[in-house]
């Protein structure tokens, strides 16, 4: 459960010494904040998150438990990232972006929140991103607003993504296109009469209608 936490805050500092006020965060137990990071006020954040060198939280931010923000990573005041997720360095998680549970983002991938972008673009023109649970983007991608990342799907590194990516969908190059499927293990699936099973766990697969689904352990057993 989360509990409030007195953490100081310094403020001001000059010939009379340092003025430290006191602010209430919602932040869980073992939380790891490096003292480069600036966390505002207020923010949730859950047990056994890690927050490293040069990261900025906005106010308002809800970060879950076990997730890990890399150096120089960017949340904004509207953002919600779920537990256990990864963020590597330099990602900005900007208003409207949404990510579930289980998500990973490699290095320097990049959400938009606004399609045609002007620097009189009001807040409220904002479009939102949604990463579904366990999905991946790689290295260096470019996420268009309005987009829905599937679940456990997997965007390539350098993919320029214009449209949103079905559940388990491999995509890649610029623009993002599908090539295949992969597992929730991100091992490339290979279907056969509309089943197919990871080659590294044993997880059975279906395809219907062009969308796969995690297939049921009676289905699993029977292969």
């Amino acid at each position: 459960s989360l509990r409030l936490n007195r953490i100081p805050l310094r403020v001001a500092q000059g010939s009379i010494g340092t003025i430290t006020l006191f602010v209430a965060m919602s932040i869980a137990e073992n939380v790891t904040i490096h003292p480069s990071a600036v966390v505002e006020h207020p923010v949730t954040i859950g047990r056994n998150t890690m927050v490293w060198h040069f990261c900025h939280v906005m106010a308002g931010a809800r970060i879950g438990a076990d997730c890990m923000l890399g150096q120089n990573v960017y949340v904004a005041r509207t953002a919600t990232i779920g537990n256990g997720c990864r963020i590597q360095n330099n990602v900005s998680i900007y208003d409207g972006v949404s990510l579930e549970d289980d998500v990973f983002l490699g290095p320097s991938c990049v959400f938009t929140n606004v399609r045609n972008p002007r620097a009189s673009i009001r807040s409220n023109e904002f479009e939102p991103t949604f990463v579904r649970k366990g999905a991946t983007i790689g290295a260096n991608c470019t996420v268009v607003p309005g987009c829905t990342i599937g679940s456990w799907s997997f965007v390539g590194a350098g993919c320029v993504v214009l449209r949103s990516v079905p559940d388990y969908a491999l995509v890649v190059g610029n623009p993002a296109r599908q090539i295949g499927w992969v597992s929730r293990q991100g091992v490339r699936l290979n279907f056969e009469d509309g089943l197919a099973r990871c080659p590294s766990t044993g997880d059975v697969y279906r395809i219907v209608d062009d969308r796969v689904q995690f297939a049921d352990v009676e289905l699993a057993n029977s292969r």
